[in-house]
């Protein structure tokens, strides 16, 4: 293989790697949409998404699509819960969730082999977006309210879209 052949495969592969995180942004600015309003943070199909982009992408393209999806809501598109956009919302009550995404994709990234293990790392891949979450809510509302409004309420939500998540990455490997 010469040099020109490996430049042109690899830059090849680097697209595709981005085209692939451009799709997993959109991906995530769609289950934005789907929001259930309640306040001071609603409640959305973000995490199963950023969950499913780190199990099934990796943790590499699961972080990739988040990035590129906070750098489109803070360049003013909106691809945040509601159509937010811009810095205001990511400095805004929902913020630290947002951030959260980050290590949640890449924990859900480390899923590996086996049911146990798969559940395991996303169950904290869940609970992890929640730790910069609630700490972030908790300097608008108070640490208490934040653990009730930014936790506690979600807790079914979270049981569901991570029993999802494990379906669908079971279903996804076998096939």
């Amino acid at each position: 293989m010469t040099t020109t052949t490996t430049t042109a495969a690899r830059g090849a592969a680097t697209a595709r790697f981005w085209g692939m995180a451009l799709l997993g942004s959109a991906v995530l600015a769609a289950s934005a949409q789907i929001s259930l309003p309640m306040w001071p943070v609603p409640a959305t199909l973000q995490t199963l998404a950023v969950l499913l982009l780190g199990a099934l992408g990796g943790s590499r393209l699961g972080v990739a699509s988040v990035m590129l999806y906070l750098a489109e809501g803070a360049m003013g598109l909106p691809v945040f819960a509601g159509g937010a956009a811009g810095l205001p919302a990511l400095a805004g009550p929902t913020g630290g969730y947002l951030l959260g995404f980050l290590p949640a994709a890449w924990i859900a990234g480390q899923v590996g082999k086996g049911a146990l293990r798969q559940a395991a790392m996303l169950t904290a891949a869940h609970l992890a977006l929640f730790v910069p979450g609630v700490a972030w809510l908790a300097g608008f509302v108070g640490m208490e309210r934040a653990l009730v409004a930014g936790f506690m309420l979600f807790v079914p939500g979270t049981l569901v879209k991570t029993a999802l998540a494990f379906a669908t990455l079971r279903a996804m490997r076998r096939g």
